[in-house]
């Protein structure tokens, strides 16, 4: 078993892609971030880490930074490899970084993951979230929710801009380094790969964006609804009309992540039609190693 990493974004997801595709709704994540990459490889600003573990010829994992954010690690099918092929990964980030805010990943192979960072870095580290990975391929209409969906424009930058922030605040407590004025300006006005919609009822009322293609999928998100607007449909009515406007464009399925904790949107997709397809955990280092933090489970 050895580890490989990449440079090059090119040659990596040629290399990647048929172990990703084999899973793709679970690993629509890490695709979504090739995609990106290869779209515009300075996006993320320093340089991404990309590597996999192989087996012989067999890709067996599949890791990537793009600093500041966390390390997102793909399935490792084989649970004989998980915890050697996890060990070689946390060495070599380790060198590169020597510490991580966090990483995100299948429950399991998160988990295995932080327990290696730990022993080999001091940093303690908790689970700080649960998330669901969900797939719609067949929209179930919403119904009697007053307005109508609309692509934003750079006359909404503003009101993108804030609305970011507060969903980030409310989702990741203001963690999420993104930094919102370059994010709204990406995902709204200039990306060729992502977007952002609004449900009108007079006035913008709620927001639902999408990006992070795979070939043949797209992931929705963020999905926002200022607290004054809510518990009137808004959200699910305009996550219906950009997934079927997303199936009508050409894909075959859309992802999106979902909150475990929070079973009022796990309902409401469902409800739409998305189905649950696997989890991932994030678990959150310490900067400092001077205590060992239990995960919360």
């Amino acid at each position: 078993m050895e580890l490989k990493r990449f440079d090059d974004i090119g040659r990596y997801h040629q290399r990647v892609a048929p172990f990703l595709l084999a899973y793709e709704a679970a690993h629509n994540l890490l695709l979504g971030i090739c995609s990106t990459l290869l779209s515009r490889s300075d996006y993320y600003g320093a340089t991404p880490y990309l590597a996999l573990v192989q087996d012989g010829d067999a890709v067996v994992a599949v890791a990537i930074r793009t600093p500041p954010h966390n390390l997102v690690l793909s399935l490792i099918p084989s649970e004989m490899l998980r915890e050697p092929a996890l060990a070689l990964l946390a060495q070599d980030i380790f060198a590169v970084y020597g510490q991580l805010p966090g990483v995100l990943g299948p429950p399991a192979m998160s988990r295995i993951f932080a327990e290696e960072w730990q022993r080999l870095t001091g940093q303690s580290y908790r689970l700080s979230r649960r998330e669901r990975i969900y797939q719609l391929d067949a929209v179930h209409p919403v119904a009697g929710v007053p307005g109508v969906m609309r692509a934003a424009t750079e006359a909404d930058h503003n009101l993108l801009v804030r609305w970011i922030i507060a969903f980030n605040q409310e989702a990741f407590g203001g963690s999420d380094p993104t930094d919102p004025e370059r994010w709204v300006d990406h995902h709204a006005l200039t990306s060729p790969t992502c977007g952002l919609f609004l449900w009108e009822d007079d006035e913008p009322v709620a927001m639902a964006g999408y990006g992070g293609p795979t070939p043949h999928g797209i992931r929705i998100g963020p999905v926002y609804t200022p607290p004054e607007h809510r518990r009137r449909g808004y959200a699910s009515a305009c996550v219906a009309a950009l997934s079927q406007h997303l199936l009508d464009s050409g894909r075959q399925f859309c992802f999106l992540f979902t909150d475990v904790s929070n079973p009022t949107s796990n309902h409401i997709y469902q409800t739409i039609g998305y189905t649950p397809i696997s989890d991932v955990d994030e678990y959150r280092f310490a900067l400092s190693g001077s205590c060992m933090v239990q995960p919360d489970l």
